[in-house]
């Protein structure tokens, strides 16, 4: 082992008087001394286990301490001036926010891009990023007014045409979904908050810089809630200045990440231009596959040199191996940095040399097991060396018990991490370990960036326009339903909410004769206790349609809230007990009991919508999926306008009385012109034609 400088690599431009030229730039990462002449700046990730009785070996650090790019520009006139020569050189030029250490700019820059600009809070992914990249790199909070007009000035000036990013997202209250609501609805945005939600941070940044291309990469909770808040407004927000949006929930496994990684993507393309996802990667890569030309190390272990140690290492042997080491420069050749892990307890050795890659926790014998195994049952995970990696979380910072290396009784070193995160063998972490896990597990996995970025620039060059806007797909819904005479779901156009939940109980998938005659009937009785009052009534009307059990059912269910008629106002509805959350969001959706601004407006997946969503956009998301990408698809046709009401109450509609599972009557339906499932049946139909007709 030794202690010699590590020498770097980013493709970066050379900021001369001649211009600028591509070249590896080898930068040394410097480590300081303390006062007894040992690796100073070196933390104690095991010091404070050794204290609290952990029963672990002490081991240290070390603390890797990254020096600046050679062209990292020091104010915003240098960054101002450093953009104008690469602009010069036809460079184009991008900027990360909330950028953490880099995987989303490296795999821009793999791209084509070139990233000048990015901000963070966390000290030491700012020193990781300042390290890899050129340009500015900011530490600040865009929380800030002045920052986010800071940036803003300098995204436009500088002439980036992609801004990417990742805001972290707060869940709202009632009262502040409202209100948010309410003022992007009817323009009433204040103009500088003091403070603001990072996503609407990132969203002004937008709205102030108009870059050409936006990318937003978060967890997919970001957009699943009930309402999916956030995400409708933001698409509603960028739609208004002109962008064309697609947003999905991508498998990263799917892209060459060899890891179960869901992530939440929005693209916004300025102008209205159309975007193409990109086409899965045909290889998947396996845990042995990433990290298996790794060396053996042992639990704690750590190189001479601190910081600027290395582990032997033999050679890459498959190709995702091989492209981690691509830019290794020849010097390295035979070194990997950063191969180094937690110290792992005498009880946990044994417990992890029982384990194999289908045991759980609870499988564990008691005397090694340390945790509650009724709580956390999976609280160990071995690696399976043939599957994905579980997602690679910031998690892994604090113990690292959810990732033990496949074939040895440790958990993941910090170089595995980087690699099953795609983070090529180059990339230096700066902070010590514990600090390297955490900008790795919040990063975004280079390879899924790469893949992102070659996608935009391909839609950015061939400037194709979009088909239709999600407010253009709401608009002709909703008109369409304010046109109904006699809906399929009469009750959509109810008065009080008890009248839709009386006819979801009783009448949910009746033929339309029986709608037709019963619903009248039972439209009469606008409260509960009005159903108990005709409660003989309502039994034989279960009768006539051979569903008396639902009769009796519904007879029960208004005996209860009649006595406590609050139970359908907006802060207890959602807990009503014996009645399906998907009929209660209904009720919810089809009679507001607030103004429509304040009103609660869920997000359906059911009555059929999915299908519907499924045929307009061409395409069908997997059963695994349905969920997910069927909302999205949802969102996407309703918007957040103050049409979207009527939008998801027509798009129920139409996929009872139209787009049905079999024969759809596409002639009918108000989504015809942009439907793709239309499209390709009048393509048919066509071909069809002229072969009876030549």
């Amino acid at each position: 082992m030794s202690g010699r400088p590590v020498m770097n690599r980013d493709v970066d431009v050379d900021a001369g008087a001649a211009g600028l030229h591509r070249r590896p730039a080898e930068v040394t990462c410097p480590v300081r001394s303390d006062r007894s002449g040992g690796v100073a700046g070196v933390t104690d990730d095991g010091v404070a286990q050794r204290r609290a009785g952990y029963g672990v070996k002490l081991v240290r650090g070390p603390f890797v301490r990254l020096a600046p790019h050679p062209h990292a520009c020091a104010d915003d006139d240098e960054f101002l001036r450093f953009a104008t020569a690469c602009r010069g050189r036809g460079e184009r030029l991008a900027a990360d926010l909330f950028s953490g250490a880099g995987g989303l700019s490296l795999g821009l820059t793999e791209a084509g891009f070139r990233v000048i600009l990015s901000a963070d809070r966390d000290p030491e992914s700012v020193e990781t990023h300042r390290h890899h990249y050129s340009g500015l790199t900011l530490d600040c909070d865009l929380g800030e007014s002045a920052n986010v007009t800071r940036i803003a000035a300098l995204i436009k000036a500088a002439g980036i045409e992609l801004l990417a990013g990742g805001p972290p997202c707060q869940p709202f209250s009632r009262a502040g979904r409202s209100l948010i609501r309410h003022q992007v609805r009817h323009g009433l945005r204040p103009a500088h908050d003091e403070r603001r939600d990072l996503w609407r941070s990132f969203l002004e940044v937008i709205q102030l810089a108009r870059p050409a291309a936006v990318v937003m990469e978060n967890v997919p909770d970001m957009a699943l809630d009930r309402e999916m808040f956030i995400l409708r407004t933001m698409v509603h927000e960028l739609e208004s200045i002109g962008y064309a949006v697609e947003e999905r929930v991508v498998d990263t496994l799917r892209y060459g990440v060899p890891q179960f990684r869901q992530r939440l993507i929005l693209v916004a393309l300025r102008d209205g231009v159309a975007f193409d996802w990109p086409e899965e990667v045909p290889d998947r890569v396996s845990v042995w596959n990433a990290i298996g030309d790794l060396p053996e190390v042992e639990g704690g272990w750590r190189p001479e040199g601190g910081a600027d140690g290395w582990t032997d290492y033999d050679g890459p042997v498959s190709a995702f191996q091989k492209e981690m080491r691509r830019d290794v420069v020849p010097r390295d050749a035979g070194k990997v940095f950063d191969h180094i892990t937690r110290p792992v307890r005498e009880d946990d050795q044994r417990a992890f040399d029982m384990m194999g890659a289908d045991t759980r926790y609870s499988d564990l014998p008691d005397d090694v097991k340390r945790y509650r195994d009724d709580i956390f049952d999976d609280k160990y995970k071995r690696l399976s060396e043939d599957d994905y990696s579980r997602t690679i979380t910031a998690h892994i910072a604090k113990d690292g018990y959810w990732y033990i290396h496949p074939r040895q009784d440790r958990t993941l070193t910090v170089r595995e991490a980087a690699r099953l995160q795609t983070f090529p063998d180059w990339f230096r972490f700066a902070g010590p370990p514990s600090a390297a896990f955490r900008q790795i597990g919040n990063a975004v996995p280079p390879a899924l960036g790469a893949q992102l970025g070659r996608a935009v620039m391909t839609a950015l060059n061939a400037r194709r326009p979009v088909n239709y806007r999600s407010r253009d797909i709401a608009e002709a819904l909703a008109n369409w339903f304010d046109t109904l005479d006699e809906p399929a779901l009469p009750w959509l156009c109810a008065r009080t909410r008890w009248q839709v939940i009386s006819a979801e109980m009783l009448l949910d998938r009746a033929a339309p004769d029986q709608v037709r005659f019963v619903w009248p009937l039972l439209a009469r009785w606008e409260q509960p206790q009005d159903t108990v009052d005709a409660g003989d009534e309502l039994i034989e009307m279960g009768r006539w349609i051979q569903r008396e059990h639902r009769g009796e059912r519904l007879l029960e269910l208004a005996r209860t809230v009649a006595s406590q008629p609050d139970l359908l106002d907006d802060d207890k509805i959602i807990d009503l007990q014996g009645v399906d959350a998907s009929v209660i969001d209904l009720a919810i959706l089809a009679v507001p009991t607030r103004g429509e601004d304040d009103a609660e407006e869920p997000v359906l997946i059911t009555k059929g919508i999915p299908r519907v969503a499924a045929r307009f956009t061409g395409e069908h998301p997997e059963r695994s999926n349905r969920m997910t990408a069927g909302r999205l698809a949802v969102a996407r046709m309703i918007g957040d306008d103050t049409t979207a009401r009527r939008a998801h109450l027509g798009l129920i509609e139409v996929a009872t009385s139209i787009c049905r599972p079999t024969e759809p009557a596409c002639p009918r339906c108000p989504l015809n012109a942009t439907c793709s499932e239309a499209a390709v049946r009048r393509s048919r139909a066509s071909r069809l034609a002229a072969v009876i007709n030549p």
